[in-house]
């Protein structure tokens, strides 16, 4: 294949020219984040860098088209060129993961989860209660019935991880709708180990018999055995839902394999496509043929018209992902995070769980002094970029947090390998051991405000610097 980055580069270039002659200050600001990316150490383990080929996809003409509906029943006409991009990205989707369907409309991770809440309880709660009513569509109940519809739906139950533990706020979390669509349970982790304790899982599911059992994290830095959680499902007969939104790329790419691999296991998976799996950002639906229908109506049930350069912008970065390339991606990606983890453990860095086997490590930032918040704000000016994260039973809540989460999908992207990974955790561990928590106005321990030992970020950030130059962004890439 011919060197193409040449192309890529007046491609982009012409764009930001033609942009600046609108509104220069939106130019100025892409080109910026260029530069910010290309010249600081991304570590939020939700982020990566989507390909020239897969960015260059999202700003074309399919993003003029209205295309509610499905492939071949649209409610718009002339939709004939999103059928063949919404077909081709499905069609990528399932070859990659095995899955028997695949819904590419979803906007996000979020409205992939919606989706597949919905069409659970469609599938579970609305036919049978319509098929009990005698009536063949929603159109037909009566009032009355539509009642005993909205008690029906309002009474299941949702079980999934909760937020200090590693789960996300779409797993039942109270203040997102998740937290408010159905009754729910969150399951923690063991208060040693901090890792899933399946025997009490399923006890805790025995009793609380959730219509939906949820599997899947943001940050919990284990693997999941998806035939337990199988089994618990079965158990108390619940629908498995599993949110892979962080790790889809270990499992595009082969890494997550036999009972840690989902699919086989899960009624319906969600994911984004932006995170491990290096896509633009968005979301899609994998299902079994049982409820294929129900997600099929993502649209209108949850979502509006599709985005429609957005699934052709999926199609290419699952085309990419189809690879022998990706694969070898995927597992360097768990690699660099087990170089990451050993670094920071041998500097004296403390670990949720002790460790990782995904793409994410958890640091306790107390060990240190720091609330999470301290020690993101230090290592954002030192250079290196992560985020503030819970950690179980985190004394410091949600907001300030007593955790960072660092994650190793971007930087290998750029090429980064075990020793350099190494190397990030020195400068990771030196910057939250010259860092220290400064008192509130009130007497007490501020939980935000921090100070650094003379000169330690400019250091920091010229040596995390020197690393990236060895690994341009998007090399050849001139705007």
């Amino acid at each position: 294949m011919p060197d193409l980055t040449a192309t890529a580069s007046r491609a982009f270039s012409d764009a930001l020219t033609v942009i600046a002659s609108v509104e220069p200050r939106i130019s100025d600001a892409i080109r910026a984040e260029l530069a910010d990316q290309r010249g600081s150490l991304k570590l939020i383990a939700s982020e990566n860098y989507a390909s020239l080929a897969t960015l260059l996809t999202m700003g074309n003409w399919l993003s003029d088209k209205y295309a509610e509906g499905t492939i071949g029943h649209r409610f718009y006409a002339g939709c004939q060129n999103v059928d063949t991009v919404e077909s081709v990205a499905a069609e990528h989707a399932r070859e990659l993961f095995g899955a028997e369907y695949a819904y590419v409309q979803p906007h996000s991770g979020i409205d992939a989860n919606l989706v597949a809440y919905w069409a659970i309880l469609n599938a579970k709660v609305e036919s049978p209660t319509l098929q009990r009513l005698g009536a063949k569509t929603v159109n037909d109940l009566a009032e009355s019935d539509w009642e005993d519809l909205r008690a029906e739906f309002n009474r299941q139950r949702v079980m999934g991880m909760s937020l200090d533990a590693g789960g996300h706020l779409t797993h039942g979390f109270r203040h997102n709708i998740s937290g408010k669509m159905f009754a729910q349970h969150s399951y923690g982790t063991d208060p040693e180990s901090g890792l899933i304790d399946y025997d009490k899982l399923l006890a805790d599911a025995r009793e609380f018999k959730p219509l939906i059992l949820v599997a899947g994290y943001s940050a919990y830095p284990r693997r999941v055995n998806f035939a337990r959680m199988r089994e618990i499902a079965d158990a108390v007969g619940a629908v498995l839902f599993v949110d892979m939104a962080h790790f889809a790329g270990l499992v595009a790419g082969k890494v997550f394999t036999g009972e840690e691999n989902p699919i086989p296991y899960a009624d319906v998976v969600a994911t984004t496509t932006h995170k491990s799996l290096r896509g633009p950002r968005g979301g899609l639906v994998l299902a079994t043929k049982e409820f294929s229908d129900a997600v099929d109506k993502g649209c209108p049930m949850v979502l509006g018209g599709p985005l429609s350069n957005m699934m052709a912008a999926k199609a290419v970065a699952l085309a990419e992902a189809r690879t022998t390339a990706f694969q070898s991606y995927a597992q360097a990606v768990a690699d660099n995070a087990q170089a990451l983890a050993d670094g920071l453990l041998r500097r004296g860095a403390r670990l949720v769980t002790g460790g990782t086997d995904n793409h994410l490590v958890l640091i306790d930032t107390t060990t240190f002094g720091l609330t999470g918040r301290q020690a993101e704000s230090a290592l954002l000016e030192s250079g290196v970029v992560t985020n503030r994260n819970s950690i179980p039973a985190d004394p410091n809540g949600a907001w300030y947090t007593s955790g960072v989460r660092i994650g190793t999908p971007a930087l290998t992207s750029r090429g980064l390998g075990a020793d350099d990974f190494d190397e990030v955790a020195d400068m990771i561990v030196g910057v939250l051991t010259g860092a220290e928590p400064v008192t509130a106005s009130t007497g007490k321990p501020g939980k935000a405000k921090y100070t650094l030992t003379d000169g330690l970020a400019d250091r920091t950030r010229a040596r995390a610097e020197e690393l990236l130059d060895r690994f341009p962004l998007y090399p050849g890439l001139t705007l």
